[in-house]
């Protein structure tokens, strides 16, 4: 994993910016066929009271450095030439029949709901130029949690409580408004100067329909959503974190899967790698392919027992209520969120994560 990590930060500055598009401030339903026939659509965020004057186009940031790249796209630092204001920007190409248009056009959706969180990175403008998508975001000063994993290999249990603690609050936002992220992982949990915790890189979302269920949340009616797991869906997002029932839903016989469920058994594992400092659910010196994965992950060959014999109990306990193989019986948002782990640290805050080390 850690040559992984490395390879991550060696990304060339390969991609140029287009010099003349438009941003968009104002929140609209938006579809495929608006996108392809139009160039001047309504689409971003709505928190962006606070943006800057002239970011009509992008011929307005300057290119700074790469921040990383997935799901289709390469992340830049940028600033604002004439205020300096610092901005990370996602820059997704493709072609009006390319795959990935689809999934530019679900995120930018997306990023619009998804405006009220403190949990989730803010997205300032979304920009379209016709063969591609610029996603003008919050700028995380720190990083991601795979950087901070890259620097200090592992973290204290106290650091962790105030990450996973971060992440069930942004879920427990997001699944309120049907929305599944569907990639949780170390990579697209960033930080700031402040320590705080927020969800980024909705490439791989998905927004569900509403029905009567509410096995997430008891908000009332805005808390009841389904959604099924499928060979279409199922496997969107990044395999080493996926859940069982979205590696290989056909292990269910066809029965409809809580697709809700499967944000938790990442959680679960990014909860394991942060204490681990490697991914922990083959051993040290295992290879990590998708064999090794499906044998761990859906054929129920034990994890290692040895993993977590130096945690404490509530933390060992918490790992087990998120790693359950059967969708059915893993612990949901509102049993996590008052989990005695989550709450072991109450007084805990984001120094604790940036000057954690074991």
């Amino acid at each position: 994993m850690t040559l992984v990590r490395e390879r991550r930060h060696q990304q060339a500055l390969r991609l140029t910016l287009p010099q003349s598009v438009g941003v968009f401030m104002n929140p609209s339903p938006v579809s495929s066929s608006s996108l392809l026939s139009s160039s001047s659509l309504s689409l971003a965020s709505s928190s962006c009271s606070s943006s800057p004057a002239n970011m009509d186009t992008l011929s307005n940031f300057r290119k700074l450095s790469v921040l990383g790249s997935g799901n289709g796209g390469i992340v830049y630092k940028v600033s604002h030439k004439q205020t300096g204001a610092i901005y990370a920007l996602k820059v997704v190409r493709f072609s009006e029949r390319d795959v990935g248009l689809v999934p530019a056009i679900r995120e930018a959706e997306i990023l619009q709901r998804v405006d009220s969180s403190e949990y989730i990175v803010k997205c300032v403008g979304v920009f379209h130029d016709g063969s591609g998508f610029g996603f003008l975001m919050e700028y995380m000063d720190y990083g991601s949690l795979c950087d901070i994993l890259c620097k200090k290999t592992r973290l204290s249990e106290r650091a962790i409580s105030w990450i996973v603690r971060s992440v069930l609050k942004g879920l427990k936002y997001l699944h309120g408004l049907g929305i599944l992220h569907r990639d949780i992982k170390p990579s697209n949990l960033l930080v700031n100067a402040r320590g705080e915790i927020k969800m980024a890189d909705f490439g791989a979302s998905r927004v569900v329909a509403k029905a009567n269920v509410d096995r997430y949340s008891q908000e009332g009616d805005q808390s009841a959503y389904t959604c099924t797991s499928s060979r279409n869906n199922a496997c969107k997002g990044t395999r080493a974190y996926m859940s069982p029932e979205r590696m290989d839903p056909e292990q269910w016989d066809g029965e409809p899967c809580d697709d809700y469920a499967g944000d938790i058994w990442s959680l679960g594992v990014v909860a394991m790698e942060c204490y681990m400092g490697r991914f922990p659910l083959v051993g040290e010196d295992e290879k990590l392919d998708w064999v090794t994965l499906m044998c761990v992950v859906c054929l129920g060959e034990k994890v290692e027992s040895s993993i977590l014999k130096m945690a404490s109990p509530e933390f060992e306990s918490f790992c087990r209520r998120c790693l359950e193989r059967n969708w059915r019986k893993r612990g949901t948002l509102d049993e996590l969120l008052l989990h005695p782990f989550v709450n072991k640290f109450e007084d805990s805050g984001g120094d604790d994560l940036l000057n954690s080390s074991d």
